[in-house]
């Protein structure tokens, strides 16, 4: 089947004697057991639930893996993966990733002598030259957040297992919809799933997608050891979010590509970030790894007061932190969803701190470009703010 056809014909619940299209909410922390010496298929909700485990093997089959485990973010899903080091080991990641992901690696894995380094390239060259003899796991985000670079997928994969090391992609951006990283190459895949997979902004979750039966083996005793599964209500909202991720995704991407278009062209815009205005080489990878360009745009105007002004004058684009639902949103990165980044992380990246991301949803686009030109010509219209630019 293609993946249109996947997302929505996934089973409803193998075995339910009622055979619900639709997969119930097994809402219970526990089941009762046929004898007291051995486990039924089902004993605690942590350890699996019918809902979830459903969830779990529509997600395999989407990314073309063998094994799925949801968790209750994507943040607590990448934190299973990084259970997989041991201390002294050292990850090497995307110097562009999301805000959380260097919280997470800069703050908290130190305290488990897991060391972490960015690597500013995107090609399986520029980190083969960072690579070191404690390097054990390779993590990346492509196209990346909040800047939108492309990483070679199947490059990198090929330097990675040259050093016995692991590959792991987020592929929250594009979702496997648009791309899917574990047939390029890549060991482990993780989804922020509150993001286009779920698409209507009402669920918080996370999963890990891998192909190696050892590797799901030992994510399971990490899901089930620690505990942080998605629970069975979120699964089946999640459930019911996957199934309409084809439809939303090619409005959403086609209306990001109208206004990158429009951004482009724009005098009041400085810079826009989106993967079809990449130069010939980066855009050449990124339509071989990929079918499609997402549905996300960052720009810059020149100033923070500026972009501050177009942000705060904008009406169908919320302020949020967030991005990937099906309502249209906007943030300041470096200001929010970047904010938490470490500052030593901070200035090597050099994220542009006038830099305003768009997560642009299913509306009109002719509304939304529309409101992009009032905001605009309102941050245009500030005196001082036509001082400073000319």
């Amino acid at each position: 089947m293609k993946i249109d056809t996947k997302l929505v014909q996934s089973a409803g619940c193998p075995g339910d004697r009622h055979r619900a299209i639709t997969t119930p909410i097994y809402q219970t922390a526990t089941f009762e057991q046929e004898g007291a010496l051995e486990f039924s298929e089902y004993d605690y909700s942590r350890s699996g639930n019918p809902t979830r485990a459903v969830l779990e093997q529509q997600l395999a089959e989407l990314e073309h893996g063998t094994r799925a485990f949801a968790f209750a973010s994507g943040l607590a899903a990448l934190a299973a993966v990084t259970r997989l080091l041991r201390p002294g080991d050292e990850i090497l990641a995307v110097d562009d990733v999301y805000g959380g992901t260097c919280r997470l690696f800069s703050k908290i894995l130190k305290r488990s002598e897991i060391s972490v380094r960015y690597v500013q390239g995107t090609t399986g060259e520029d980190f083969a030259r960072a690579f070191g003899p404690r390097t054990r796991l390779v993590h990346i985000e492509t196209p990346t957040n909040p800047l939108l670079k492309v990483v070679d997928i199947a490059g990198l994969a090929h330097v990675v297992h040259q050093h016995n090391a692991l590959l792991c992609v987020d592929n929250t951006m594009l979702s496997p919809y648009l791309q899917n990283p574990l047939t390029l190459g890549a060991d482990i895949v993780v989804h922020s799933a509150t993001k286009f997979l779920c698409g209507h902004s009402d669920v918080i979750a996370g999963a890990v997608i891998v192909r190696d039966a050892q590797l799901a083996e030992d994510l399971y005793l990490i899901q089930n050891g620690e505990g942080a599964v998605l629970g069975p209500f979120d699964s089946y909202l999640l459930l019911r979010g996957i199934k309409t991720l084809g439809v939303r995704l090619e409005r959403q991407q086609g209306n990001a590509a109208q206004i990158a278009q429009f951004l482009s062209g724009h005098s009041g815009v400085k810079r826009v970030y989106y993967p079809s205005l990449l130069e010939n080489k980066s855009f050449g990878i990124h339509v071989r790894q990929a079918r499609g360009n997402g549905a996300v745009v960052s720009f810059e105007t020149g100033s923070i007061e500026t972009s501050r002004q177009v942000v705060e004058a904008l009406k169908l684009f919320p302020i949020t932190v967030s991005f990937g639902g099906l309502q249209s949103s906007v943030s300041l990165p470096g200001r929010m969803s970047h904010a938490s980044v470490p500052p030593q992380v901070a200035s090597q990246r050099q994220l542009p701190v006038d830099l305003v991301r768009l997560s642009v949803g299913i509306e009109d686009a002719d509304d939304l470009i529309a409101d992009l030109t009032e905001a605009l010509e309102v941050a245009e219209s500030v005196p001082e703010l036509r001082a400073s630019a000319g």
